[in-house]
């Protein structure tokens, strides 16, 4: 009987304890290709999915700051596509009671938080870790920073003055700081499998796109959280007719399955008019959502998951902005962001406005049509950083 204690294979990646790292290999004898685990890493960022999204952009710098480490990442199931095939990330967790509970039986060198919750700061404290960076709970139930360098990250949730007004640094600065990582401006890890590229080739050939001088995209829709973040389908229909007037422009609905009826609406209104338009699938699921978006060369969105999917491509993003914080999106040098600088209650983070008025109102969709042409004008110049080969 082989003595447990005595076994060398415990650092190694590979070994799972279940079955065979590689097929009629022993490994109780000899780990035949060992894979050090290095240091430990837990990311915690669950909430938001858009947000879930913009963290990967801490994965380059946690590279460069541990080169040889392990990292794993927890998030809530709707959030898990948007991880899928990352190449940073050793394992992706659910946030389930089984896998919380395996989690708490490990040990970990670094825990970065990226959530301000009660629940992700409440797991954080569970967890049986050297350091933790971000945030966590205090015995009170508060929310507190984990670390000094979070500190900034903090004070912008409490401070609507800071976060609304004065702050002009993106949130991938902001958490890189919280995290005591370097910043870089380091790009999101959206990654897409061979199948999903060879599949976005069939739909551009399907379509028809594959001869279009431009493709561009409406990602129409928003959380039901926040209405407000949505254009009206008359401005998505107005931007159409402009932008159908110019020969070699193809135009794609884009959403979610919450935005089915709405894209439904806004293509048969279209195609009364003359106007044909690709609306694309929305209840096949997030990752042929992705596929979808990944057709356009621009997309014209609001501050919304389709946005940061948008950015994650490689796209060039038009997005406007109403009830929430344009400084802490950063399209890369990719589009253009749309505020109102006039309206003096913008932005606010509300649900409902308490004034009846409707930050969409003011959305000027001149200045999205012109920025349209001028992309389309310069496009040749424009290099292409996305790494959704098509």
């Amino acid at each position: 009987m082989t003595d447990s204690s005595t076994l060398k294979y415990r650092d190694c990646k590979t070994f799972t304890g279940y079955k065979p790292c590689y097929p009629g290999v022993d490994c109780t004898e000899q780990c035949q290709e060992p894979r050090p685990f290095g240091v430990r890493i837990l990311i915690v960022s669950l909430d938001a999915m858009g947000a879930v999204l913009m963290t990967t952009a801490q994965l380059e710098g946690l590279r460069r700051a541990y080169p040889e480490s392990t990292v794993s990442w927890i998030t809530r199931r709707a959030s898990l596509p948007l991880l899928e095939g990352n190449p940073f990330l050793h394992r992706v967790y659910p946030w389930t009671d089984e896998q919380r509970m395996v989690l708490q039986q490990m040990e970990f060198d670094l825990v970065l938080n990226a959530d301000k919750s009660v629940e992700a700061c409440a797991f954080v404290n569970t967890l049986r870790t050297r350091e933790v960076r971000g945030f966590r709970l205090n015995t009170g139930g508060q929310i507190i920073p984990a670390n000094p360098e979070a500190a900034y990250s903090f004070r912008l949730g409490l401070d609507d003055d800071l976060k609304f007004r004065r702050n002009t640094r993106t949130g991938q600065d902001i958490l890189a700081e919280a995290w005591k990582l370097p910043y870089t401006r380091a790009e999101y890890v959206l990654a897409l499998s061979p199948e999903e590229k060879t599949y976005c080739r069939e739909k551009k050939r399907e379509w028809g796109l594959e001869e279009a001088d431009l493709v561009v995209g409406f990602n129409t829709g928003c959380s039901d959280l926040f209405p407000n973040k949505k254009m009206t389908v008359e401005q998505h229909l107005e931007l159409i007719r402009r932008l159908s007037r110019r020969p070699g422009i193809r135009l794609l609905l884009l959403g979610g399955r919450e935005d089915t009826g709405r894209n439904a609406r806004i293509a048969e209104m279209a195609a009364a008019e003359g106007i044909k338009v690709v609306n694309t699938p929305t209840t096949e699921g997030l990752r042929r959502g992705i596929c979808y978006e990944n057709l356009a060369d621009v997309v014209i969105t609001g501050d919304t998951l389709g946005m940061h999917i948008a950015i994650g491509l490689g796209k060039y993003v038009l997005a406007w902005f109403g009830l929430s914080c344009h400084a802490e999106i950063d399209v890369y040098d990719r589009g253009k962001k749309f505020y109102q600088e006039k309206l003096e209650c913008s932005p606010c983070w509300k649900r409902e406005c308490p004034y009846d008025l409707e930050c969409i109102s003011g959305i000027d969709l001149d200045a999205i049509e012109s920025a349209v042409w001028s992309y389309m004008e310069t496009r040749t110049a424009v290099p292409s950083s996305s790494g959704a080969d098509t």
